[in-house]
């Protein structure tokens, strides 16, 4: 169950970036150009859960950092090979943006795995 969870968090992640992105962009944010703008960064993606083994510790920082890396470059790379732009800004953003998703909720997941549903401070 945990790497289900963990799959479908990485895909969530990847559409609120696009979503986001076309949104700010004034693109229409419609099936189609989510698909479009996503499959890059969603094989990219792919890639990384390959690469880590992230069946094994799918919450796990080091696999978060690099499904998070393959997503960017991979997403990247695939984005110029189709046709798709790659500015340095964009490079940045995504770099800043999916680096906080991927790796946030694994970071919270662990906090939460940690402290359970105990206080963070003792009482006094």
């Amino acid at each position: 169950m945990r790497r289900v969870l963990a799959a479908v968090s990485d895909f969530v992640a990847v559409l609120v970036f696009v979503g986001i992105g076309r949104s700010a962009h004034g693109h229409v944010v419609d099936p189609g150009g989510m698909i479009s703008t996503a499959w890059p960064f969603l094989v990219g993606g792919a890639i990384g859960w390959l690469a880590a083994r992230a069946w094994r510790s799918p919450v796990a920082r080091q696999t978060g950092i690099i499904i998070w890396l393959c997503c960017v470059a991979f997403g990247m790379a695939l984005r110029v090979v189709s046709g798709q732009g790659t500015a340095v800004a964009f490079i940045a953003v995504a770099l800043g943006f999916l680096g906080l998703e991927l790796l946030g909720w694994r970071v919270a997941a662990a906090f939460v795995a940690r402290h359970g549903g105990r206080p963070l401070t003792s009482p006094s």
